[in-house]
C-alpha cells in the first residue's frame, strides 16, 4: 500500500499549491478554506498510511 500512500501525498502537495496560488489570485476566503482542508487531510491519511 506504498504507491497509495504517495500518491495521497502528492495530491496533498497539489492542494497545497492550488491554495498557495488562489490565496495571490484573491479568490473567496471560503474556496481556499477549502481547499487548505482537503489537502491537509489528504496529506494526513497519505502519512498515517506509511505509519501503518
Amino acid at each position: 500500500m506504498n504507491g497509495v500512500s504517495t500518491l495521497l501525498i502528492v495530491v496533498g502537495l497539489f492542494l497545497a499549491g492550488g491554495v498557495y496560488s488562489f490565496h495571490k489570485q484573491q479568490m473567496p476566503r471560503g474556496v481556499v478554506v477549502l481547499l487548505a482542508i482537503g489537502s491537509a487531510m489528504c496529506l494526513l491519511a497519505g502519512v498515517l498510511r506509511l505509519e501503518v
